[in-house]
């Protein structure tokens, strides 16, 4: 079982900024984590935090002691939801272990929190040091420990700590890479597991690219079949594969196996709807890509990197030909959403009478007409036209600034680049800034919540969730 945590961007820097005032002297939080519980992963994510008041420590360059009172009510909400409690304290000295002083508070105050939350699920102690980085380790009701293996950051910057040791098997393979990103950012590749929603036109070249790259592993999603019309714009397929009407996500799969170049693979051939099995591995990714066109799609996508509190990039194309050889409009965005702050709904990318209609159109497929005809959804282009060349400058425009987000190297900020839209008809950028896109309220509330009686909150997929365990 590997143990991590995860905390989103502005979470984390009112973490920071609380624990390095700027006196030399340690402080401390705790933070209200939601979980996810799988059978080989246990992450724990920030959903809520009590910054401690200096006033009531007493606080010295290498110890703090601290009254628990002010906590009450988050370990109430731990014992009642199954969350769990994470004390989060600085070494202003950069000491990178824990202390015997910190050995003794943390049995003191986990010994007393097990008796209070009557679970076996476990708690958490983490310490950051003058540079941001954190490092931590999970409590268990006999008081045993174990070392939190990742910690994610999903901010404007995307930052991994991960605890596992080098991966640097393939380093003549990464030669280049490492020549343009350094060996540390590489090894971090290796380690990455990243879930890719939409395995044709655009999905194709981004899993080509992080192949390539060296990710460690892939999940790949996508329920469609390879046909004679997707020949020509997805990488690796044959007309055979259309023939055979093999899943497209298969197809894939084999080209990177045939690879050889280490990343491991996990498909699925289902829509994220019908498939809770899958909605909970993507749930153990490290970044989520979505390339998918439905609506409904997208915003699941989103509502899962909320929950789960993974950075999540969003690809978006709309080519609209005059269907006599000429071209009206080219036109690709990649939206970086990072949880907690704008959502592709807050960003006006789609309204909810849009999320309904798609989820009627996915529903109800062959009533589709009559729904439009009754105007009970709206008219929905479920056959856009797609060229390779553009779907692949989309996909490599948003796995460079995948990069970006993990090994920062454009000179703006990388707040600025929230949204990128490429319009090749009018030959310009377009960025927009997080600052300037509206903060979605309904998903801001929802950060970390993380595993639910009701998954994600969706009647819909907790009915598919018992379907499945049944």
């Amino acid at each position: 079982m590997q143990y991590q945590l995860s905390v989103s961007g502005f979470h984390y820097d009112h973490i920071k900024n609380h624990l390095f005032p700027g006196d030399n002297l340690e402080a401390v939080a705790v933070a209200l984590c939601g979980r996810l519980n799988n059978t080989d992963v246990h992450k724990l994510l920030v959903q809520e935090v009590v910054y401690i008041p200096y006033s009531e420590c007493h606080r010295t360059p290498d110890f703090i002691s601290w009254q628990t009172e002010r906590i009450t009510p988050l370990i109430e909400k731990a014992s009642k939801h199954n969350y769990a409690i994470v004390k989060i304290h600085c070494h202003p000295r950069g000491y990178e272990q824990f202390s015997t002083l910190d050995d003794d508070s943390d049995t003191r105050l986990f010994s007393s929190l097990f008796g209070w939350t009557d679970s076996d699920s476990p708690h958490a102690s983490c310490v950051m040091l003058p540079d941001g980085r954190i490092f931590g380790r999970v409590f268990f009701p006999d008081l045993e420990t174990e070392s939190i293996t990742r910690i994610t950051v999903a901010g404007d910057n995307i930052k991994i700590w991960d605890y596992t040791g080098n991966a640097n098997d393939q380093l003549e393979i990464g030669e280049r890479t490492i020549q343009a990103f350094g060996e540390g950012t590489f090894n971090l590749l290796k380690k990455l597991k990243i879930g890719v929603v939409g395995c044709s036109g655009t999905g194709s070249p981004v899993i080509e690219q992080l192949v390539r790259l060296g990710v460690g592993k892939l999940i790949l999603v996508d329920p469609d079949k390879v046909e004679l019309k997707n020949l020509n714009r997805i990488l690796n397929t044959k007309r055979e594969d259309a023939k055979r009407g093999r899943f497209k996500v298969d197809v894939l799969n084999e080209s990177i196996s045939n690879f050889d170049l280490g990343t491991q693979v996990e498909v699925f051939s289902n829509n994220i709807y019908d498939d809770p099995v899958c909605l909970r591995k993507l749930a153990e990714c490290d970044i989520l890509i979505g390339t998918v066109d439905s609506v409904d799609g997208r915003d699941l996508i989103n509502r899962l990197s909320t929950y789960y509190i993974i950075p999540y990039f969003d690809l978006g194309i709309k080519l609209e030909a005059d269907g006599k050889g000429g071209i009206l409009k080219i036109v690709g965005t990649v939206n970086y959403i990072q949880p907690g702050k704008s959502s592709l709904m807050s960003r006006g990318l789609y309204d909810a009478e849009d999320l309904k209609a798609a989820g009627l159109y996915r529903i109800f497929p062959d009533k589709f007409p009559d729904l439009v005809k009754n105007s009970y959804i709206k008219n929905i282009n479920v056959d856009r036209p797609a060229v390779i060349s553009v779907n692949m400058m989309i996909a490599s425009y948003a796995v460079n600034e995948f990069l970006n987000r993990i090994h920062q190297y454009k000179v703006d900020a990388s707040q600025e680049f929230a949204q990128t839209t490429i319009d090749l008809t009018e030959g310009c950028f377009i960025h927009r800034s997080e600052d300037r896109l509206k903060v979605d309220a309904f998903l801001h509330s929802k950060i970390g919540y993380g595993d639910r009686k009701m998954f994600l909150d969706l009647v819909e997929l907790s009915n598919r969730q018992h379907e499945k365990l049944v």
